[in-house]
């Protein structure tokens, strides 16, 4: 039960085109204003985490009679599927989904609320169908090989620039090897700028996984209607109660869902989808008026209430930085995160240099390049690499031979 009404979770399957079966929940309510449709959004998870992490948009959206429809991406949590690719193959994961949907006739319009590798799925797949309402995106990348340059400088990894350039490349060739896609491709300025989808921003300030410029950069090459908020934190941080109210507030203009038939709402839906100007709101700065005069004080708090013992007994997914970054440990060859459960933050074989949980990777360059899920795929060890111009120009002769 949440404010009065009783809601519930339906668990489904749904396969994706490569034949991997998706484990999906849709949080709705038992009873329907009306019998009618109601909007949805499809909340998509980040690299290390898995569909319980839209426990929060679920509190946050259902009061206002907007659905929420979350799934375990395919090589994530319960789901089948072989590699996290970081947005690749979870856009098709996505359109699944959003067929699924479409057919089933229980939901009008769709909307998107993405985190990290989550953000950048749902932006790639919105620039593909504009017939999505709106979209939230909370830290997206905005091109995957700059961050990954990024993580390393961030992490003070000692190597050689041209050494990393030379991993990278070397990484490149295995991902398009085994799991047939280019890291080249996972460029999202080059799709904002063909995306026309109502899009509002999130980033965390102190973000030093996935740093704000990132959002800046995707922001400033959007050609739709769109907005920005920065908050306090970092990328792994609980998002600020402001934030997910106007999430609420965008997501009840995007999306229009039905009154209850008590005729109560929470929020006015006169304005447009924000006040005029960017906000770069911090917890300190006032709430915009709209919110303010809006019948929703005793409901946002119970919202907050609701939020709050949830993240006591379940907190977000979270990446872990290693402590210590050495050159004496080595990954056996074989060694794969293990699948998390659904209760659990989640991460499988992920095509990255990536560190998901809590155990640290040793000295492979993949494990300096971690994020909030990024490129699995370990190197067994340093000793391939050049460790000069010269040995690098050789080791490229020879690839190419």
């Amino acid at each position: 039960m949440l404010k009065g009404k009783w809601y519930q979770r339906k668990d489904l399957e749904v396969v994706n085109s490569r034949g991997d079966a998706l484990q999906c929940s849709h949080y709705m309510p038992i009873v329907r204003p009306e019998g009618n449709p109601l909007p949805c959004v499809i909340y998509c998870h980040g690299n290390s985490g898995c569909r319980t992490d839209a426990s929060e948009a679920a509190i946050i959206l259902l009061p206002s009679n907007i659905t929420v429809f979350t799934l375990d991406f395919s090589g994530s949590g319960l789901s089948g599927g072989e590699h996290v690719t970081l947005g690749w193959n979870e856009k098709d994961d996505l359109k699944a989904v959003v067929d699924y949907l479409r057919a089933d006739g229980n939901v009008s319009l769709i909307g998107l609320w993405g985190r990290s590798m989550g953000a950048v799925t749902s932006l790639m797949y919105g620039a593909e169908d504009p017939s999505i309402a709106g979209m939230v995106l909370d830290s997206p990348f905005s091109d995957l090989v700059d961050l990954m340059m990024e993580l390393v400088d961030t992490y003070k990894v000692r190597l050689p620039k041209f050494t990393v350039k030379f991993a990278i490349q070397y990484m490149r060739r295995a991902i398009q090897r085994k799991a047939k896609f280019d890291i080249m491709d996972l460029n999202t300025i080059k799709v904002a700028k063909s995306c026309f989808v109502p899009v509002l921003f999130g980033h965390a300030s102190d973000d030093d996984f996935i740093q704000p410029h990132h959002s800046d950069r995707i922001f400033d090459a959007y050609v739709g209607d769109k907005n920005i908020i920065k908050f306090e934190g970092d990328h792994n941080s609980p998002r600020p109660q402001f934030y997910f109210d106007s999430i609420s507030i965008f997501f009840n203009n995007v999306l229009q869902p039905p009154e209850d038939e008590a005729g109560s709402t929470y929020f006015d839906l006169s304005h447009d989808y924000f006040p005029k100007g960017n906000w770069s709101t911090f917890h300190e700065l006032e709430y915009p008026d709209e919110l303010l005069d809006s019948p929703a004080g005793p409901a946002t708090s119970s919202t907050e209430d609701a939020i709050k013992q949830l993240r006591s007994r379940r907190p977000m997914s979270m990446i872990v930085v290693p402590a210590d970054i050495s050159s004496k440990d080595k990954q056996p060859d074989d060694q794969v995160e293990s699948r998390g459960s659904d209760s659990q933050a989640s991460s499988s074989n992920m095509i990255s240099f990536e560190l998901s949980g809590a155990s640290p990777h040793g000295s492979n360059v993949p494990a300096s390049i971690d994020d909030d899920e990024y490129v699995e795929y370990p190197l067994d060890s340093l000793a391939d690499f050049p460790s000069n111009a010269e040995e690098e120009e050789r080791a490229s002769t020879i690839s190419f031979l």
